[in-house]
């Protein structure tokens, strides 16, 4: 892990987990992705408008999907951030 990820890594787990998965999770990987998908990638619309259900199903699944990723990129990132302690720890 680089110094600059470290110190990053550091005062972004202050901020707790939670925050964390709302901001990087749900806010700027879900949403996007809900976007994305079900408007751009995806036909939404039909001849009479709007797919409501589409985009209900949609959004439950990306907000869901954007709360696993938030979680695991927290674990992931813990991780990576308590081997660094351990490592810089017995280099001592």
């Amino acid at each position: 892990m680089k110094e600059k990820e470290f110190s990053v890594w550091s005062e972004t787990r202050k901020k707790g987990k939670l925050k964390f998965t709302l901001v990087n999770g749900l806010l700027a990987w879900g949403v996007p992705m809900f976007i994305i998908m079900t408007f751009v990638a995806n036909d939404a619309f039909d001849d009479s408008g709007i797919i409501l259900s589409y985009v209900l199903i949609n959004a439950v699944a990306w907000t869901v999907g954007g709360l696993l990723f938030g979680i695991a990129t927290w674990f992931y990132s813990e991780r990576k951030y308590r081997k660094e302690i351990d490592k810089r720890t017995a280099a001592l």
